[in-house]
């Protein structure tokens, strides 16, 4: 969903990774967009849609919301580059999913 709303807005998804409580993406935005009103558009339009495939979703959320208020973003440039941010959600990614969240499940 956050893909097809992505590129609906001309926002192009470099590198994306789900976690249990948070999104990391890594987005190239149009100049014509800000990165407040790039978040807004991908939160809202994500959290309607998604309250619009799953109707109980709402209830079970604490004051149902889907969404934080906040959120962090970072500009790349010359010490920040895409590479550095792409490695980083990366590494959650394979933190998550990789052999040490696997043998963690597997001790349960």
């Amino acid at each position: 969903m956050i893909g097809e709303i992505c590129e609906a807005y001309d926002i192009e998804i470099e590198e994306m990774e789900l976690m249990e409580d948070h999104i990391h993406l890594l987005v190239s935005i149009p100049p014509s967009r800000s990165i407040g009103e790039a978040v807004r558009i991908i939160k809202s339009l994500g959290g309607r849609g998604l309250f619009r495939e799953y109707p109980g979703l709402k209830k079970r959320l604490w004051g149902g919301e889907l969404w934080e208020d906040g959120y962090f973003a970072r500009t790349v440039g010359d010490r920040m580059t895409s590479d550095v941010i792409r490695k980083y959600i990366i590494s959650h990614r394979e933190l998550e999913h990789g052999p040490a969240q696997l043998a963690l499940k597997l001790r349960s």
